[in-house]
């Protein structure tokens, strides 16, 4: 998807609430866009995307939401790939994050055993499994399977991701990626569950991606992520499942300018790509790659 982001025009039919959860003790905000033609098509289900971070993905997020990047326009970039025949038309689900965000989206799951408690994730993921999907597949109408569902975060959003496909891959074919943190400071999701398995591939697939440079002086992510790769690729999973993109140039002044970013963020942005302005402008390959035209 080339040229500027899609215009204030170009949304969804919007559907925000809150969702009280027992895994998560306390209420979450729920963030749903449908597509332009679910009244217009009554007999029609669609496929579901879930999200993470749900204030920052969309175009309601405010111009000044994490830290000045502005969000993710994701509901925007998908109407205008289904528009264009790019991509599904599909049914996007993002849920706030939390002040417990790392721990939630961490993949560290506790040992098992007798009086053993859940981890922060696992109450996370046990919400997103047993509350939340079965909420949205109630109250919309959803393709339900794991091939019509999936999931998808950037930094440690992305992590929480593929620990969910990884988990439930009878729940969600898809998991995606965007400047995943997946660091051993981070999370164990590398070491845990991907360098100490030796079975079949899981039935999902997998989109990752990251920049070269962040603000901290690393690379957004890009070693750890190419070493997830490879483990996938150990594993088993072949091409068609399974794709890694690396932007390796970050924007110039220039471009910066025509892509709209402010003035005052333009100079940072060049030296880091780990921000929403960086990942709504990679997100349409994650789009397309999970959902890509039917043959309906």
């Amino acid at each position: 998807m080339t040229g500027r982001f899609a215009t204030r025009e170009d949304t969804a039919l919007a559907l925000d609430w809150s969702l009280h959860s027992r895994f998560l003790a306390g209420s979450r905000g729920v963030h749903a866009r449908l597509p332009s033609s679910y009244n217009k098509e009554p007999g029609r289900h669609y496929p579901v995307l879930y999200l993470h971070d749900g204030q920052n993905v969309f175009a309601s997020a405010s111009d000044d939401v994490a830290f000045g990047w502005g969000g993710w326009e994701l509901d925007r970039t998908a109407f205008l790939l289904a528009k264009a025949g790019e991509m599904q038309e599909i049914i996007l689900v993002a849920v706030d994050n939390s002040p417990s965000r790392l721990e939630e989206y961490s993949g560290r799951h506790r040992a098992s055993g007798p009086g053993s408690v859940s981890s922060t994730f696992e109450n996370y993921e046990a919400f997103m499994i047993n509350e939340l999907k079965p909420c949205i597949d109630r109250r919309y109408r959803t393709q339900p399977g794991a091939s019509h569902t999936s999931v998808m975060g950037a930094s440690m959003g992305g992590v929480c991701s593929l620990a969910l496909a990884w988990d439930y891959p009878e729940l969600f074919g898809g998991a995606a990626s965007l400047s995943g943190a997946f660091a051993p400071l981070f999370s164990d999701f590398l070491a845990d569950m991907l360098e100490s398995y030796h079975g079949r591939p899981k039935p999902f697939r997998v989109y990752l991606d990251s920049g070269v440079v962040d603000g901290g002086g690393g690379d957004d992510g890009r070693t750890f992520t190419g070493q997830v790769v490879s483990e996938l690729r150990r594993i088993g999973w072949k091409a068609k499942d399974l794709l890694w993109f690396v932007d390796d140039k970050p924007l110039t002044q220039a471009e910066l300018g025509e892509w709209g970013l402010p003035p005052d963020k333009r100079a940072e942005a060049q030296v880091s790509q780990h921000n929403e302005f960086y990942w709504r402008r990679r997100s349409w390959r994650a789009l397309t790659f999970l959902f890509p035209p039917s043959k309906r």
